[in-house]
């Protein structure tokens, strides 16, 4: 089942001669299941394509199929309950809340679907559990090493069970022993069926993954891989 099917998106900023293009028509699958890396140098539009993926920015052309439905026709307040119940979003930036515990950041990343608060806490300590943080729950990000916030940032991204996990560049702020750390738990997520796209600049981190996009000026140079996607001719 493809879950998200990009069809010659294209992104540019700004008009005139000053518009720059960041995306070119780019056609990219993404299945149920699957585990890919999206790699490419500074400026070679991958981390906007993570945003576009994500219902996070809107291509200036092109469709975005989310599971079948067009995200790119919908108004933002659909948008945010798109990404509120499909996505979850990992960062470089882990943004926990200093002065919140891990269990009450966790339970935050339900507070757009209406949760009530002692099924979020419930559901909170489950995905720490998940991500090996279970005893950790009560400590505020002060208290926490940088890999440990980092997978209570995962363990967010994941109590409303999305249909895909993004991250962009999950291990950018974290000594080595941390990333590997993070990346482990992603392939032990990914046995458990979940559907990750990692952005990374990182060709090692790439290699672990059994599917690779790389993008060049803004252009899906390679796919090891390729999704079949009901792309628009030309």
């Amino acid at each position: 089942m493809t879950l998200l099917d990009l069809q010659r998106v294209a992104k540019t900023y700004g008009t005139g001669p000053a518009a720059l293009t960041v995306l070119h028509d780019v056609d990219l699958g993404i299945e149920a299941g699957d585990y890919l890396a999206v790699v490419g140098p500074s400026g070679s539009g991958k981390s906007t394509l993570l945003n576009v993926m994500g219902a996070l920015d809107r291509p200036t052309t092109g469709r975005v199929l989310l599971a079948g439905d067009d995200v790119t026709t919908m108004s933002d307040a659909a948008l945010s309950r798109v990404r509120a119940v499909h996505l979850g979003f990992v960062f470089q930036q882990f943004f926990l809340l200093d002065g919140r515990s891990a269990l009450e950041n966790v339970a935050d990343g339900l507070l757009y679907q209406g949760v009530r608060r002692p099924e979020r806490l419930r559901r909170a300590r489950e995905a720490l559990d998940r991500v090996g943080l279970g005893a950790r729950s009560g400590h505020t990000p002060a208290e926490l090493s940088g890999g440990e916030s980092q997978r209570v940032a995962v363990a967010r991204a994941l109590v409303h069970a999305p249909g895909i996990l993004l991250a962009d560049e999950p291990t950018g702020n974290l000594d080595q022993a941390s990333g590997a750390a993070v990346l482990d738990l992603f392939d032990r997520l990914h046995d458990e069926g979940a559907t990750i796209v990692v952005v990374t600049h990182d060709e090692h981190i790439a290699g672990r993954l059994p599917r690779v996009v790389s993008m060049r000026d803004g252009r899906v140079e390679h796919d090891t891989c390729p999704v079949l996607t009901g792309a628009v001719q030309p």
